[in-house]
């Protein structure tokens, strides 16, 4: 989301992220911004929301530093409204996990810095999520609007509200080789000049056009036909083949990466011999299997090269083997599953390339939130960087 803002013109001027490396990943690609002090970032929100007196003094330390504030964005953890995702958080109920609640803390956020506008996503399953399983479908989202709903700021001495608007949008109506549709929700303090709309949202969302790229031309710039027995793909083998490409190969204020150029994380996993004999099956018959190469992996199939008339249909994930390439028996890179996401070569992750489930989940049973972040993780936790820059530039027309 960040980034995709950046691009859009937005200069980020404190972040909070309770994992350390998604910080660290967060903080490395912004060296250049000074985020990296005790009044640029926090790893807990409840360290600057924890009390009401908590969140008054962060406020007023980031409007003596940078003055108002044309923007507060965050993605509030999702894994508890989601289907999957709960159901892989074990046997607590969504009331019953502190990390569904954390949507209070970004709204106390809000009320506290009282910036011209807020930005707040999420995945779809919010809409119809329940607390408990005798609860009503929705009760959560609409929890979740009244919360923002009842922020009142104070700007010159008289008191404001915020305008909402929301929309449920599909990253591929945005240029993004991806379905995943979000819940996205803007808010634009009531002193800002804004010229109402009747749609739905208020006018405070941008309409999505823009085509979606094949993967064929998203990735087979990155293609190495020796990627087994290599192991990794250090440079680049190839020119580049598509406009996407070359976006993506284009550091911001650089050259384009051409062939021969350094390619970081295109290290290939370690598939056994019954492991590429399924993929290579699934890339010449799709997904259904013999009796002997069926798992319990439930949602694994081939990618296609181009989509067909609907568009993409495909969500990029926290789990690297839910998609095999569409051309090599194998799962995606790093940087082949960053492109998903519209994250430019250039950028760089940190921690570990992967892990296990039950690590990437903690065990909230045990009260354990602790979560692995390994890099597949924080590519797939991640707004598309395009969704967010389309966005980005909308919101920088309203003000």
């Amino acid at each position: 989301m960040s980034l995709g803002l950046e691009q859009a013109g937005f200069e980020p001027v404190f972040v909070n992220e309770l994992n350390i490396n998604a910080m660290g990943t967060y903080l490395l690609n912004r060296s250049h911004l000074g985020l990296s002090g005790n009044d640029g970032h926090s790893f807990d929100i409840k360290d600057v929301s924890s009390t009401k007196q908590t969140a008054q003094e962060f406020g007023r330390m980031i409007k003596e530093k940078h003055g108002e504030i044309a923007l507060v964005c965050g993605g509030p953890p999702c894994q508890g409204f989601s289907g999957i995702g709960h159901r892989r958080t074990f046997n607590l109920t969504k009331e019953e996990m502190p990390t569904n609640h954390l949507y209070r803390d970004m709204a106390a956020v809000v009320e506290s810095v009282a910036p011209k506008m807020f930005l707040f996503e999420n995945v779809r399953g919010l809409l119809t999520s329940k607390w408990t399983a005798t609860g009503e479908n929705g009760e959560i989202w609409r929890d979740v609007q009244k919360a923002f709903g009842d922020i009142e700021v104070s700007i010159r001495g008289k008191k404001y509200r915020y305008l909402i608007g929301w929309r449920l949008v599909f990253a591929k109506d945005f240029g993004v080789a991806q379905n995943r549709p979000r819940v996205i929700m803007v808010g634009l303090r009531e002193d800002v000049p804004f010229n109402a709309s009747d749609s739905q949202d208020k006018g405070l969302l941008p309409v999505g056009q823009a085509g979606a790229p094949d993967l064929i031309d998203l990735l087979s710039d990155l293609a190495d036909p020796n990627w087994r027995k290599l192991g990794v793909t250090e440079n680049y083998l190839k020119s580049p083949e598509s406009e996407v490409q070359e976006l993506l190969r284009s550091p911001q204020g650089g050259r384009t990466f051409n062939l021969g150029d350094k390619l970081g994380e295109q290290e290939y996993s370690k598939h056994s011999d019954p492991v590429v004999e399924k993929f290579a099956y699934m890339l010449k018959h799709g997904k259904d299997l013999p009796e002997h190469m069926k798992t319990k992996k439930f949602s694994q199939r081939p990618l296609p090269p181009t989509w067909g008339p609907n568009g993409p249909s495909i969500t990029a994930t926290s789990l690297p083997d839910d998609y095999v390439h569409y051309s090599h028996p194998r799962v995606l890179t790093v940087r082949e599953w960053a492109r998903l996401q519209y994250f430019p070569d250039s950028y760089q992750f940190v921690g570990k390339r992967t892990t296990g489930g039950r690590r990437r989940a903690g065990d909230p049973d045990a009260g354990d939130w602790s979560r692995e972040v390994p890099k597949y993780t924080q590519i797939g936790n991640a707004v598309p960087v395009e969704l967010a820059r389309q966005i980005g530039l909308h919101l920088r027309e309203l003000i």
